[in-house]
């Protein structure tokens, strides 16, 4: 949690910043999602996260419904972490942070790159007017208002 509410702020992006916006969690989200990782062991182990934050990180997806837990087949005392649907929907996110990442912070070059598993060509994101199918550019992109949009705001 970033430390304060954004009751105030009707803006989806501070809400959801609520939930994922904290250091290591779209690292978790991302391992879970692209590498398989499931087990506490496996987050700890790949991330060198401390064991307090990494608990603390996954009771919080729990909570929030981005991931449930589940007893392991093969040990039903020790408990896995799944992304449910929820969690799963920030993949677009973890693209495009990446791709972000790939231009600005990547000196040497992107050291992964996300592919299309059924052809092996790579993924790109980009921005289409569900109106027209145009693919506008960053000074072409403005703010519409939302129905959650509170009357006088």
């Amino acid at each position: 949690m970033l430390g304060r509410l954004y009751d105030n702020e009707v803006c989806s992006a501070a809400r959801a910043l609520e939930i994922v916006g904290e250091r290591w969690s779209l690292l978790i989200i991302r391992n879970a999602m692209f590498t398989g990782a499931t087990r506490f062991s496996e987050f700890q182990r790949a991330l060198r996260i401390a064991p307090n934050i990494l608990t603390s990180r996954l009771q919080r997806f729990v909570e929030a419904g981005l991931m449930e837990t589940r007893p392991q087949p093969d040990a039903p005392e020790v408990h896995e972490y799944v992304l449910t649907d929820k969690g799963l929907d920030l993949q677009p996110v973890i693209i495009a942070l990446t791709h972000w990442g790939d231009r600005w912070a990547a000196p040497d070059g992107p050291p992964i790159i996300y592919g299309h598993d059924g052809c092996g060509g790579p993924l790109r994101q980009h921005l289409t007017c569900d109106n027209c199918g145009a693919t506008p550019t960053s000074a072409e992109v403005g703010v519409l208002r939302g129905p959650g949009m509170p009357p006088g705001r």
